[in-house]
């Protein structure tokens, strides 16, 4: 399982990519899905603090990057990706670490 949670990042961050080049209305299904597999398979409770912090600072800073002269709506194109491929890992993680601080 831990190779599929692996593959699933891989997968979706080169999603992500292709999809700042590419138009396809299934792009964002594909990323929310990998995105629910990753949060399930990848992040342990012991990473969750860390991975929210991290997940929170990247979607703020999305729209920042726009600015930029020459490559900012490229960037700006793939961090919208990187927004829908980790959203939902960021609601999987946060509701298992509030079920875990529940259950203390």
């Amino acid at each position: 399982m831990d190779r599929v949670g692996r593959w699933a990042f891989i997968v979706g961050l080169v999603i992500c990519v292709l999809a700042a080049f590419l138009s396809f209305s299934w792009f964002s299904f594909v990323l929310v899905g990998l995105g629910l597999i990753v949060g399930f398979l990848n992040v342990s409770l012991k990473e969750a603090q860390g991975f929210l912090i991290a997940a929170i600072a990247l979607t703020i800073s999305a729209s920042a990057v726009q600015g930029l002269p020459l490559v900012g709506e490229l960037v700006t194109n793939i961090m919208a990706g990187v927004v829908v491929f980790v959203s939902p890992a960021i609601l999987v993680v946060a509701v298992k670490a509030l079920l875990e601080t529940a259950q203390n």
